[in-house]
Order: structure tokens, then C-alpha cells, then sequence
């Protein structure tokens, strides 16, 4: 057997899920925003954005859309942040103090759809966006932020453990979204993961080092995350 064959025969055997059917839907709510300061120390954020009737989106994000800090936001591989919206009801249940904050936009995110998420979208699912071509490249991580954008210690990791995360996409074509624009997923990689299946794995002890490269084989992940899945498994194979 090729090492390519025993990547896909461990994808096979270790990743086995059921991918819930993807139907098509509308993008609800489109965001921009610029920095201003969260509370406490007043550390600047991109994470308040507003609601805008069209945007244009480009290969490093949405036009007129900020990013504060481009280590962990934006650029090529996290261009747009798309939330499902039936996330925020949980959200709220959770933090009641802030239950009237947590709405659509709240997390800083660019895209807000109904009927899509972190069980039906796979690492690599191209969608067409109205006139752009979007790919999704990771899920989004969670940080502290949150914690101090909503003051509520804690929500970070709820929104961690219980894979409340939406997730991060590229633009592999360039152009004008709206509101009403329909969504449709037009490809998805042969051999994939849900974004929940992807960060259960990310988030075991001592995962098989084979899984973990057949992951970062993943098309359409990104660069940075697959170089970091390699690294880890060839760590775990010196283990063994």
C-alpha cells in the first residue's frame, strides 16, 4: 500500500461521521466594523462591527472591514469569520447578564447564516456567496475577548467546548455580497472532516500521528494549521 493509500485508508477508518446534507440558504446579516476598545483595559478590537447593506469582498477580508490584530484575524487563509446565528440563543442561555448583547454580529463576525454549521461544513467546502467564491479554511479560535467583550469570565471556553465557533474562509474569487444573497456550496474535498470532527481531533491527548497528517491534507486548509498538524505528528511518531 502507497503512503497516499494508508493516509485516506486511515482517514477511513479514524474519521468515520456522519456529514449532515447541506442545503442551500440566504446570508441573513452582513457586518463590518472598525477598532474600538474593550472593556477593562481598553485593548483595541475589531470584534464590534454593524450591520451593512453590501460589502465587497476581497482576498484579505471584507472592504472597510479592520482587523486589530493580524496574527490571529484576518489575511489570506482568515479573510471572513462566518457565525451561525442559531449559536446565540445558546449563548445567551449561558450568560443571561449579557443575553441582550448576544446577537448576530456580537462575535465579530462577517457573515450571519440560519442552517449551516460546525456539523455540516467541512474543512475545504467551496460556497458561492452571491458574486463571490468563497473556501473554508479552519474553525475560528476562540480567546479571551469574548470573555471581555460580553464581561462574562468564562465564555470563551463555553463557546470552545461546546464547538460554538463558526469558522474562518478564504476568498478564492473576489466580489459583492448582500444581504438576501444566496449561499450555495458548489465543491468539497474527496476526503474532508466536519469542522466539529476536525477539532475533536485537534483537541485529543495522543492522537495517531496518521490522522493527523491525513488531516493536514486536507484541501483548502490552512497553510499555517496543516504545517502545525505535520509538526505534532512527527512529534507523536518520535514518541512511539
Amino acid at each position: 500500500m502507497s503512503v497516499e493509500d494508508s493516509v485516506v485508508a486511515h482517514l477511513s477508518n479514524h474519521f468515520a461521521h456522519v456529514i449532515k446534507p447541506m442545503s442551500d440558504l440566504t446570508l441573513s446579516q452582513l457586518f463590518i466594523g472598525q477598532l474600538a476598545n474593550l472593556p477593562g483595559d481598553g485593548t483595541p478590537t475589531g470584534m464590534y462591527k454593524h450591520p451593512v447593506a453590501e460589502a465587497w469582498a476581497e482576498l484579505n477580508g471584507l472592504r472597510g472591514d479592520v482587523q486589530a490584530d493580524r496574527r490571529f484575524h484576518g489575511g489570506p487563509d482568515k479573510a471572513l469569520h462566518h457565525y451561525p446565528a442559531e449559536h446565540y440563543p445558546r449563548l445567551a442561555a449561558q450568560a443571561p447578564a449579557a443575553a441582550q448583547a448576544l446577537c448576530a454580529g456580537s462575535l465579530g463576525e462577517n457573515l450571519s447564516t440560519t442552517g449551516w454549521d460546525e456539523h455540516n461544513v467541512c474543512i475545504g467546502d467551496c460556497y458561492q456567496v452571491g458574486d463571490a467564491l468563497l473556501q473554508v479554511t479552519q474553525p475560528r479560535k476562540p480567546c479571551w475577548k469574548i470573555n471581555a467583550r460580553f464581561e462574562v469570565e468564562g465564555l470563551s471556553v463555553f463557546v470552545a467546548e461546546q464547538g460554538l465557533t463558526g469558522w474562518y474562509c478564504a476568498v478564492r474569487r473576489p466580489g459583492r455580497l448582500w444581504p438576501g444573497a444566496p449561499l450555495r456550496r458548489v465543491s468539497r474535498p474527496a476526503e474532508t472532516l466536519s469542522l466539529a470532527d476536525f477539532t475533536r481531533l485537534q483537541a485529543e491527548h495522543r492522537p495517531d500521528p496518521a490522522r493527523l497528517l491525513a488531516a493536514a491534507s486536507i484541501d483548502g486548509l490552512a497553510a499555517d494549521l496543516a504545517q502545525r498538524l505535520r509538526e505534532r505528528a512527527a512529534w507523536l511518531q518520535q514518541l512511539a
